[in-house]
């Protein structure tokens, strides 16, 4: 066993709103940036995953982003950000300037390929522009989200589809499908926002779910669903099974854009087709709809393959979480997982974790 590059008390991984948030309380309870605790990103700029989200999103259509810990300070709000700037530059804008802010010193881009047991520490090993490097730990938080697992579910000919099939990760803009067949799957906010944008621009919509979706007449999400899909989380993640959809348990907010849409007729959903053919996609009575394009608006999940090495994963497919750490391993934490994984949780998650992770060090005597 060789020593590894650098070693620090804690890795955080992931420059999200969880990561940052980890980070800005690490540094409040005394932790130096850069030595103390490194803070990784894989991601080439400031934003987290919405640097990567397409180009026409907008804050305030049916997304929110709620502020960093410590964002007043620099006098940003995103209640009060531009709301007719792309969506990926205002939140790039505004991580970029809390990073420099408060100094955090985010090392990007750094992709982490596997984190080891060691014995007495962890070894996070990672890609950089450098080249492959290896920092020796004694705790991790895993605050990477879930945008680098997109989830495209199967069903019977969807390999052997012919048309074009892209993830919402991969959406880029409505004129791509412009004269097409196109089918939307998914019930989310990001399924209607691609149905409102292919509308002037796609030859036909269809819109398939596999549960109707749920228009809340409140213009922000509902507090008690919201609390309620939470809790889901919380039970699943300690259970260690795998988390349910938060959207599932929390519906879309009827807002008027969308009411407008839901008066022309836009919005009209059909119950989930039954298989796919290199044309069209087909529905058990027999019905067929000619498709030149499927977007899969499906929805991700926790991004986890770096830990396999752990083996952290119960049986029921999921990591048992508990008070942030992992039952397995308690020198993992996890930060934008299960009832962190909302913008809320992960503010609150990313003081509770930072208290944590001190306490661990300190008896540990780090």
């Amino acid at each position: 066993m060789t020593a590894p590059d650098l070693t620090t008390s804690c890795v955080v991984i992931g420059a999200g709103q969880a990561g940052l948030s980890v980070a800005y309380y690490l540094k409040r309870l005394g932790l130096d940036a850069g030595q103390e605790f490194v803070l990784l990103d894989r991601g080439p700029g400031t934003g987290g995953a919405w640097q990567f989200r397409w180009e026409t999103l907008r804050l305030g259509s049916a997304h929110r982003v709620n502020d960093l810990p410590g964002m007043d300070e620099l006098g940003l709000s995103f209640t009060t950000a531009d709301h007719h700037a792309p969506a990926r530059e205002v939140v790039g804008d505004y991580y970029r300037r809390y990073e420099e802010h408060y100094g955090l010193q985010v090392v990007r881009p750094a992709a982490v390929t596997h984190v080891e047991d060691q014995g007495r520490d962890l070894l996070v090993r990672l890609t950089t522009e450098n080249g492959a490097l290896e920092l020796g730990a004694s705790t991790v938080v895993n605050a990477t989200g879930t945008w680098g697992s997109p989830f495209v579910p199967w069903y019977p000919g969807r390999d052997g589809f012919l048309g074009r099939q892209v993830h919402t990760a991969d959406y880029v803009a409505a004129e791509e499908f412009a004269g097409l067949n196109v089918v939307v799957v998914g019930a989310g906010t990001s399924a209607i926002g691609f149905i409102l944008e292919l509308e002037g621009h796609a030859a036909s919509i269809t819109w398939a779910t596999r549960r109707p979706p749920e228009f809340l007449d409140e213009i922000e999400l509902n507090l008690e669903a919201a609390e309620q899909a939470v809790a889901a989380q919380d039970e699943a993640a300690r259970a260690g099974r795998a988390l349910p959809s938060i959207v599932s348990g929390t519906g879309v907010p009827r807002t008027r854009r969308i009411q407008a849409a839901i008066d022309r007729g836009v919005l009209d959903f059909r119950p989930m087709f039954s298989a796919i053919e290199p044309d069209a996609v087909v529905w058990e009575d027999g019905t067929r709809q000619p498709a030149d394009a499927i977007i899969w608006a499906t929805g991700f999940r926790p991004e986890l393959r770096h830990l396999a090495p752990l083996k952290l994963r119960e049986k029921e497919g999921g990591v048992s979480v508990a008070s942030h750490h992992s039952a397995r391993d308690p020198r993992v934490f996890f930060a934008g997982y299960g009832p962190a994984a909302s913008t809320i949780g992960a503010n609150r998650a990313g003081r509770n974790i930072a208290r944590q992770v001190v306490a661990t060090l300190s008896k540990m005597g780090r």
